[in-house]
């Protein structure tokens, strides 16, 4: 079993962007309330936002007042895809590779990833969004987890050999928690980049899912269309099998969504006379 790139990330998710958009669970509420309470998401907050796919989070973060929102995809499919969903005259969306990417230095209040940051080289990028954050500006990343080693989950059992094949960046380094859920490596990257007030959330939920969903679901991961057409379709058919024979056409998978959170700290001003 070998690992996909993070580059493989730039083009593995366009192929349907509108079944894409419709599948994946959106994030919960709390997320958005953390984000207004504590990290100045609010009307007229500047905010970028990388790798936002068909906008499972943009919508949110406009309807609480992001102006501008620039939203970062290097996916074309994608983008083209978001301008068409969402016609806000606040929306601007980039076509780039987020490490690639140029911006005025200290322009946005927040910088929000939205389940993408793992395709992204962590020093790099979390350099990039210190530079780009204003002095006391936010920088959040939050994940909707596939999983929970915390709760059985029998689905995941059942299918687990099935899947086999590449895994994404999101599983983790070797021998440690899943990237979203490794607080521990997080904290370091961002202590190393110079963010300050890291905080880390994690919440755990259930998606339920019927055979039709499942096949769906499962068609937006990045290792499934790693596959040749009729692989993955095959791949597809069988999950839904199961979902029908073995689990009585009912799935539960379990879900963690993950907060984490860090600031640019304020710069100090000089004494008078200094």
């Amino acid at each position: 079993m070998g690992g996909l790139a993070r580059s493989a990330g730039r083009t593995a998710f366009g192929g349907d962007p509108a079944s894409y958009h419709a599948v994946r669970p959106a994030y919960p509420d709390w997320v958005f309330a953390t984000l207004g309470e504590r990290c100045g998401l609010r009307p007229g907050a500047a905010v970028f936002e990388v790798g936002a796919g068909t906008g499972t989070a943009s919508d949110r973060l406009l309807a609480m007042g992001a102006s501008p929102l620039v939203a970062i995809e290097p996916d074309p499919r994608m983008a083209g895809h978001l301008r068409q969903r969402l016609t806000s005259p606040d929306l601007q969306v980039t076509v780039a590779a987020f490490e690639e990417a140029d911006f005025p230095a200290a322009s946005f209040d927040l910088g929000v990833a939205a389940t993408s940051f793992h395709w992204v080289e962590p020093e790099r990028g979390h350099a990039r969004a210190f530079r780009l954050l204003r002095p006391g500006g936010w920088w959040a990343m939050v994940w909707n987890v596939f999983g929970d080693e915390a709760r059985p989950d029998p689905f995941h059992e059942a299918t687990f050999e099935l899947l086999g094949g590449e895994t994404s960046p999101s599983a983790g380094a070797p021998g440690r928690p899943p990237f979203a859920l490794d607080a521990a490596r997080r904290r370091a990257e961002l202590e190393a980049a110079g963010f300050t007030d890291i905080a880390f959330e994690a919440r755990p939920w259930t998606l339920v899912l019927d055979p039709p969903a499942v096949r769906a679901l499962y068609g937006t991961y990045s290792d499934v269309n790693q596959r040749t057409p009729d692989e993955r379709e095959r791949l597809l058919d069988a999950l839904a099998e199961i979902a029908v024979r073995e689990f009585g056409g009912r799935v539960e998978r379990n879900m963690i969504t993950a907060l984490h959170l860090a600031r640019r700290p304020v710069v100090p001003e000089a004494p008078p006379g200094a």
